[in-house]
């Protein structure tokens, strides 16, 4: 069991588990006969784990199941009794050595499973069947969308493309996926001059006729999908060189309103001070509720736009720093908890919760999304011992990566040194 956290306001600690020590990154939940699952992909390894989280104060290992090798398999989605892992061409950006920290030896010029796995969670929730496997071809699938019924939305790296597009993958015969549509931005396909950097980072989010698309440099866009092979854009927000390198990490539509959460990633340690260093991140409410915009009608801009800024969370009074870029590791938002209209998982309109990897979880009030307000936090204890991750690269300190949180209310995070972290707020 892990010790108390750090800082904490209005959350609280559930439960604990270390996932025997395999980093976990993405999380996936579903419930089945009266008992809660957790599918969990696993992070600088190739596989997955699932986890019975019925009683959440103490999760219990069900299984774990290897990938392909040499493969990233980052991403899970579960929904309808199929679950959707990506499989990816690994990337070795830090450590130049993974076997440093007993991590297996990725070769990106090696050969490599590319596109998504398709099982069976139905049968026998804690035994997942392999059914298919969508052939992407290129640098495979990353963030990935699939909330039921027949498609999945799926940020993929064809061959010869630069960065990662949107393609639509048909799952009505989970034995034979095929994909139905694909759309990029213009620059990105074989032979096309780029101008921007282009990754389609997802997940492209589909609400009714529409998908909501977090889209690197490009920005936040939103597509009409009323016919599944033939997305075509309804509009763009930009927002220039504000944030990593990366640009729009997720846009994320919030339920029931005609509001979307937009954030980038922070990736590399340091702050904005530092040579080296994160130049600002944000996270952002913009209105949605007109799509043929963003433009200036006269001095008016028409929507959709930017209404709202998430403040920077700071550390409490008494923490042991002055400031988040003070820790080693990242500082900046990463994952927002979604709700993708199923009853396992939580549906709020006026609440958002983020992970900040090294500022932990944090819960935001967004009843007023022209003024939000922080609303909770967690910032947990520091691990002992380097499990498996190279990141943080410098000292280890807990940095929180992916949120969800189900219909009961209970919060699940992940940290790659630990393991996964079952919180409640009386704030949600």
């Amino acid at each position: 069991m892990v010790g108390d956290p750090i800082e904490r306001r209005d959350v609280s600690l559930v439960g604990f588990h270390d996932l025997e020590g395999r980093p976990a990154f993405k999380i996936a939940l579903q419930e089945s006969d009266g008992r809660w699952y957790l599918y969990l992909a696993d992070f600088w390894r190739s596989g997955w784990t699932v986890l019975d989280v019925t009683e959440p104060s103490t999760p219990e290992f069900v299984t774990h199941i290897d990938g392909p090798d040499n493969t990233f398999t980052l991403q899970v989605q579960v929904a309808d009794g199929l679950m959707v892992t990506s499989l990816e061409q690994p990337r070795i950006r830090d450590p130049a050595n993974p076997t440093e920290y007993g991590l297996p030896a990725y070769d990106p010029d090696g050969s490599y499973a590319a596109g998504a796995s398709v099982w069976d969670v139905e049968s026998d929730p804690e035994n997942p069947e392999l059914l298919g496997q969508y052939e992407s071809g290129g640098t495979g699938t990353h963030r990935n969308f699939y909330n039921g019924g027949d498609y999945a939305y799926m940020c993929s790296g064809p061959e010869g493309f630069d960065g990662k597009c949107l393609t639509v993958v048909d799952l009505s015969d989970p034995e034979s996926p095929e994909e139905v549509a694909r759309w990029w931005w213009p620059g990105q396909a074989p032979d096309e001059e780029a101008d921007e950097r282009y990754y389609c980072h997802g997940p492209a989010y589909r609400r009714g006729d529409r998908i909501y698309l977090s889209y690197g440099s490009v920005g936040a866009l939103i597509l009409d999908i009323e016919d599944e092979t033939d997305p075509t854009l309804l509009s763009r927000v930009e927002f220039g060189d504000l944030g990593s390198w990366l640009g729009t990490h997720s846009a994320i539509p919030i339920p029931d309103r005609d509001l979307m959460t937009v954030n980038t990633e922070a990736i590399n340690e340091g702050g904005p001070l530092d040579d080296d260093g994160e130049p600002l991140n944000y996270t952002v409410i913009v209105d949605v509720s007109e799509v043929d915009g963003p433009r200036f009608d006269g001095q008016r801009q028409v929507r959709p736009r930017i209404i709202g800024s998430v403040p920077m969370p700071t550390p409490e009074a008494n923490a042991p720093y002055d400031t988040y870029y003070d820790r080693p590791g990242r500082f900046g938002p990463h994952n927002q908890h979604h709700h993708r209209g199923e009853s396992t998982r939580f549906k709020t309109d006026d609440r958002l919760i983020m992970t900040y990897f090294n500022a932990g979880l944090r819960i935001f009030d967004i009843s007023d999304p022209r003024h939000p307000v922080p609303a909770g936090h967690y910032v947990p204890e520091n691990p002992d011992e380097r499990v498996g991750s190279p990141r943080p690269g410098s000292d280890l300190v807990s940095t929180l990566e992916d949120v969800v949180v189900d219909d009961r209310g209970y919060i699940y995070t992940t940290d790659p040194q630990q393991g996964l972290f079952v919180l409640e707020s009386d704030r949600l």
